[in-house]
C-alpha cells in the first residue's frame, strides 16, 4: 500500500500509469535487427524442396496419399520458412532432401535380413514395394518362385540371388536401368539370365547364381520398368496437384473480387437511395 496517498493508485502515481502503458505497448523489432529464420519469407525453391521431402515420405510409406495431399496444399500456401519446416517436422528428411534417387542405396542403417523364398509343390511370390536384402535364396522344387524387383528399394548396391530349381521354375524381374550379371548353369534344364550393364555407376547390381535341374530359371528386365519410375509418377502427381491448387486459388480470388464488387455496388446504390430520400425530404 502506498503511504503517500492512502493506498490509492490514481493520477498521483505516475509510475503505475507508465507501467500499464508499457505493458500494453506492442513489441516491435528494432530497426536493423536481424529477422528470425522462421520469419523469413519462403521462395518457390524452398517450397519445392519441402515438396520433394514429402514425395520421399510418400514413396517410403511414411505418409498416406491423403496426408501427402494435405501437406502439399499447406506447402504451397505457406508464406514463411517456419510454416514450411513445420510441415516436415516429424519426417526424418526434415533437415534437407536427398540428392540421389530414392530407390538407390539409402545410407547408414540396419540392412534387411537375408530372405528365403521356398516353393515345394507350391508357389512363393515377392513383389511390390519392399526393401531388397543383400542376399535372397530362392528354392523351387516342383513349385514356382517369383521375384519382382521393379518397384523395390535397394538399401545397398549389391544384391545376390542364389537360385535352386529342381523340377520347378524361378522367375526374376528387374528394372531396365540396373546392372544384372549371372554365373549359374542348367543341368537338363534352362538357366536364362539377360545380363545388363547400367549406364549409372551408382545403380543397383544384381548377381544371379545357382543351377536348374530339369527346371527353369528366367531373369530379365521388365520392359518399361525403371528404378526412378515411382519418383517420376510422384513428381507428375505433384505437378498436377500444384496446377490444381493454382486453379483453385485463381477461382477463389475471382469469386472474392466479384463479391467485393457486388458489395461495393450495393453500398453505392444504398448511398444514392439515402441521398435521394434526404434531398426529397428537403424539397418537401
Amino acid at each position: 500500500m502506498d503511504e503517500h496517498n492512502g493506498g490509492r493508485v490514481g493520477p498521483e502515481t505516475p509510475h503505475a500509469v507508465n507501467l500499464t502503458k508499457a505493458e500494453t505497448r506492442p513489441v516491435t523489432r528494432p530497426a536493423g535487427a536481424p529477422v528470425a529464420e522462421a520469419d523469413i519469407r519462403a521462395s518457390d525453391a524452398d517450397r519445392d524442396r519441402i515438396a520433394e521431402i514429402l514425395r520421399e515420405a510418400l514413396a517410403e510409406g511414411r505418409l498416406d496419399p491423403e496426408e501427402h495431399a494435405e501437406r502439399i496444399d499447406t506447402v504451397y500456401r505457406a508464406k514463411t520458412m517456419g510454416e514450411l519446416e513445420h510441415v516436415v517436422r516429424d519426417l526424418p528428411a526434415a533437415g534437407g532432401g536427398r540428392t540421389r534417387p530414392e530407390a538407390y542405396a539409402s545410407g547408414p542403417g540396419v540392412p534387411p535380413a537375408d530372405q528365403n523364398l521356398v516353393a515345394i509343390f507350391s508357389a512363393s511370390v515377392r513383389k511390390g514395394r519392399w526393401q531388397v536384402p543383400a542376399r535372397i535364396n530362392a528354392v523351387a522344387v516342383f513349385g514356382t518362385v517369383e521375384i519382382d524387383l521393379t518397384e523395390a528399394v535397394f538399401p545397398q548396391q549389391q544384391v545376390q540371388i542364389n537360385v535352386t530349381s529342381i523340377f520347378g521354375s524361378v522367375d526374376i524381374r528387374v528394372p531396365e536401368n540396373i546392372t544384372v550379371r549371372s554365373s549359374g548353369s542348367g543341368v537338363l534344364g534352362s538357366f536364362e539370365v539377360t545380363t545388363n550393364e547400367a549406364p549409372d555407376g551408382d545403380a543397383p547390381q544384381v548377381l544371379v547364381n545357382g543351377y536348374a535341374v530339369l527346371g527353369s530359371v528366367d531373369a530379365r528386365p521388365k520392359r518399361g520398368a525403371w528404378v526412378r519410375d515411382l519418383r517420376g509418377r510422384l513428381r507428375e502427381g505433384h505437378r498436377e496437384l500444384r496446377h490444381q491448387l493454382r486453379d483453385e486459388h485463381r477461382e477463389r480470388h475471382q469469386r472474392m473480387r466479384e463479391e467485393r464488387q457486388e458489395w461495393h455496388e450495393r453500398l453505392r446504390a444504398e448511398r444514392r437511395e439515402r441521398r435521394d430520400r434526404f434531398r426529397k425530404g428537403l424539397d418537401d
